[in-house]
């Protein structure tokens, strides 16, 4: 365990979503951190403008942030001792901030498709035709988004690309499969449910996406910058 080396932004990274994550336990009973720091669609009287920062480091469940902070170790410290430290803190929030975006661009889309404009208005409600599209407006304007999940996806692809030829062992799998073959298949399954939208799932899919749809478009300008920058597994 004394050979273990967690680079510094990875670090306190970890450090900062654990804090958040036990505080919002420890306070449940005084503060609401969890209503306050998840991002809230932003025509939504519950939005703040800090959210776009603090629901990064917000987390819903014991299994929610192990799985993203396990990824953000695994995936991030190489990624942070590749690229820097400064490098890797700019990505890692970018592609977070892009997850919120496209998450709400879907959601204002929602929006205009039941009552005609992407924010409400007196009489909204005379727009709306049926009980479904009630709770859609209820639950884009009263639900939050919280998570790092958008920015490990980010993480993902940049480990994918950069990387093609790793081999990762996945839950379930008993074999090795290459990050070239598994993250992609990831991002289309992530797309498939978003389209879905099967009933009772509560997980932000096109958050995923957006972070996942900047860290590449971000390796992908860094690499063409300098082409000398990038070496593969083989």
């Amino acid at each position: 365990m004394n050979n273990i080396y967690i680079p510094p932004i990875v670090k306190n990274l970890l450090i900062i979503n654990i804090l958040f994550f036990v505080a919002t336990y420890f306070l449940r009973s005084t503060i609401d951190l969890e209503n306050m720091l998840a991002v809230y669609y932003f025509d939504s009287p519950k939005f703040g403008g800090w959210q776009v920062l603090t629901y990064m480091f917000m987390h819903g469940g014991i299994a929610h942030i192990f799985f993203n902070m396990f990824a953000l170790y695994s995936f991030g410290s190489l990624l942070e001792t590749r690229w820097g430290g400064k490098k890797f803190l700019i990505f890692y929030l970018i592609t977070g901030l892009g997850a919120l975006l496209l998450q709400w661009a879907v959601q204002a889309f929602e929006v205009q498709q039941i009552i005609g404009q992407f924010t409400l208005f007196e009489g909204w409600q005379n727009q709306i035709k049926s009980q479904a599209d009630y709770q859609t407006i209820g639950q884009i304007y009263g639900g939050g988004m919280l998570g790092a999940s958008g920015a490990v996806f980010g993480l993902l692809v940049a480990f994918g690309m950069l990387y093609p030829n790793a081999e990762l062992y996945i839950m379930f799998i008993p074999v090795p499969v290459k990050a070239k073959y598994i993250i992609p298949f990831y991002i289309l399954v992530e797309l498939f449910l978003g389209v879905g939208r099967f009933e009772g799932d509560s997980i932000a899919h096109y958050a995923h996406l957006g972070g996942a749809l900047i860290g590449f478009i971000l390796v992908k300008i860094w690499k063409d910058k300098n082409t000398n920058f990038y070496t593969y597994y083989e």
